[in-house]
């Protein structure tokens, strides 16, 4: 079975702080986001709301789609939000499963 890679946007709240990165493991890297064991700017602003996330075949073009994202002006990423989750729902319970 091929690998997959996520680019995904977190978000603190609707219209709050917003986060880009990219993982092998979207469901273990949110729960970490959320059990607050990533240290940095996600714990430092409160920022564990998964908001929109893209599914690539190919680690160099997920890298460099995250590379791209975070370079976007933030009016971009919040159109980028809303055309896919307009009301900003935490998308992980959706990926992570019954518990």
């Amino acid at each position: 079975m091929p690998r997959q890679f996520y680019v995904y946007i977190l978000a603190s709240r609707i219209g709050g702080t917003i986060y880009v990165g990219v993982t092998n493991d979207l469901v273990r890297r949110i729960f970490e986001h959320k059990s607050k064991e990533v240290e940095g700017f996600t714990l430092r602003y409160g920022v564990d709301r998964l908001v929109y996330f893209e599914v690539y075949d190919d680690v160099e073009n997920a890298i460099r789609r995250e590379k791209r994202l975070k370079k976007w002006p933030r009016e971009w990423k919040i159109r980028l939000i809303e055309e896919h989750n307009p009301d900003w729902n935490d998308l992980y319970p959706e990926i992570a499963g019954p518990p």
